[in-house]
């Protein structure tokens, strides 16, 4: 109980320090160090290593030794892969393959006269390519290179982009992903087997519900911003435009350059189940020979070695970006995750769930609302299921229901927490492209999430 009152304290702290505009970074890290800190103090044994890694000797210096744990396995894991995205992107734009790109997709989606139409629609499409790209945030960082200009550019705000592509991957769904995986060991079932007969029913439905809500919230926001922005005193002339600066510069490329920025995104698809399933490719090793191939083009069409080599500098300059406005935030968001398990917070809500004694729908609706609001607080949904997953089929077992339908709503909450939460690396690193705070994001995506979560819960207490 006290683990769970410190974490509720600190958690409410840092809540209120971000919305007040305190630097988010530093306020995550420090409230990490803090509950790991407390940890040591006040958890009997407790330990703050972390994983797979060795103690400093003494328990005060194993604190900071977490934190740079946390630095080299984010920015390893997650990081590399955003860190990959952003440094394509800038040598797409770089190079003039965004512009061309956009420029020859947006005529026909001009003539809907319907960017809101095109923005649900690009969340419906995504979560379907979210079945055969299993990584939320790898797959946000695709959308970002190809879709999210082409959504601005038809006058979306960029936020409303950025929030829609953070919900992507709102629901974990397909063979292929991890909570899939566990929830069908759980149960007992093949994961072809749990996500044909159990996810597919479900997840259509709050599917077409999240797909409606996101053409409804991304609208009313845009137009609540722009009567802000009208109503609010003109602003003072603005000073002269900086220049340029190097490698930013845009250029004139040939029309076949608009299907550069598309090819990380084809490579995944072709080479993932949905046509050569013998063969796979990771998101980074996708970029990576996107922006290859797009410099031999360079070559090729500049006939300049020099000046191609020089230009691709910004892939790593684009890289280095990202470690600065997104990594920096994503490991300082992992620190405090990690002290809110140290100091037991989490501990105590599971414990909570199987003392409750409810009968087996209330039961589910408990069950889901601690994984939503751990998935929330720690910014991931894998984390939150994987705690809560192993004492549903005992719980079911009690109650006399199956455990898979029991488990299907749960696990499918866990994801939807996750895009509801400002510490998640996918909402940190669309907020990025977004030009927008965290917590933006997260205001733009409640609705959507909210319709997904009552959708998954009803339909999931209806077949129990």
């Amino acid at each position: 109980m006290l683990g769970f009152l410190i974490g509720f304290a600190v958690t409410a702290a840092v809540v209120w320090l971000i919305v007040r505009n305190y630097q988010a970074q530093t306020v995550l890290l420090l409230a990490g160090l803090v509950l790991l800190g407390l940890t040591v103090l006040l958890v009997p044994g407790g330990k703050v290593l972390y994983p797979h890694a060795k103690t400093t000797g003494w328990s005060g210096f194993d604190v900071f030794a977490y934190a740079k744990g946390a630095l080299s396995g984010q920015t390893a894991g997650i990081g590399m892969l955003i860190m990959a995205a952003g440094g394509f992107s800038r040598y797409m734009d770089r190079i003039g393959a965004t512009d061309t790109m956009v420029t020859l997709c947006i005529r026909p989606l001009q003539a809907l006269k319907a960017p809101y139409v095109v923005l649900a629609l690009g969340y419906a499409l995504g979560q379907i390519f979210h079945i055969f790209i299993p990584s939320a945030a790898g797959l946000a960082m695709l959308l970002l290179v190809t879709f999210f200009p082409t959504l601005v550019r038809l006058g979306v705000s960029e936020a409303a982009a950025a929030a829609m592509i953070a919900t992507t991957g709102v629901m974990d769904l397909g063979p292929s992903s991890g909570g899939t995986n566990l929830a069908a060991r759980i149960v007992g079932l093949s994961p072809v087997d749990y996500f044909v007969f159990h996810q597919i029913p479900v997840a259509v439905v709050a599917w077409v519900a999240i797909t409606i809500l996101t053409y409804i919230s991304a609208r009313w926001f845009d137009r609540a911003a722009a009567r802000a922005t009208a109503a609010a005193p003109m602003p003072a002339a603005p000073a002269p435009a900086a220049p340029a600066q190097a490698g930013r510069e845009k250029r004139t490329a040939p029309a076949f350059y608009a299907l550069l920025p598309m090819l990380p995104l084809t490579l995944i698809l072709v080479f993932s189940p949905l046509v050569v399933g013998r063969v796979r490719l990771d998101v980074i090793t996708a970029m990576l020979i996107g922006g290859l191939v797009a410099f031999g083009c360079e070559i090729a069409v500049r006939r300049d070695a020099r000046a191609a080599m020089a230009g691709f500098m910004a892939f790593f300059q684009g890289m280095g970006q990202m470690f600065t406005d997104v990594i920096s935030l994503l490991v300082c968001a992992s620190v405090f995750a990690a002290g809110l398990k140290a100091v037991g917070a989490v501990d105590f809500l599971i414990a909570a769930a199987r003392a409750s004694g409810f009968g087996a729908v209330p039961m589910m609706l408990v069950m889901a609302a601690i994984v939503i609001f751990t998935s929330v607080i720690t910014g991931s949904g894998v984390a939150a299921f994987f705690s809560f997953a192993p004492l549903v089929p005992k719980i079911a077992s009690g109650l006399g229901v199956s455990a898979a339908k029991m488990l299907l709503p749960i696990q499918l909450c866990a994801g939807l927490g996750r895009s509801a939460s400002p510490v998640a690396g996918v909402v940190i690193a669309v907020s990025g492209a977004g030009r927008c705070s965290t917590m933006e994001i997260v205001r733009r995506t409640a609705i959507p999430v909210a319709g997904g979560i009552l959708v998954a819960l009803a339909l999931g207490g209806a077949l129990l």
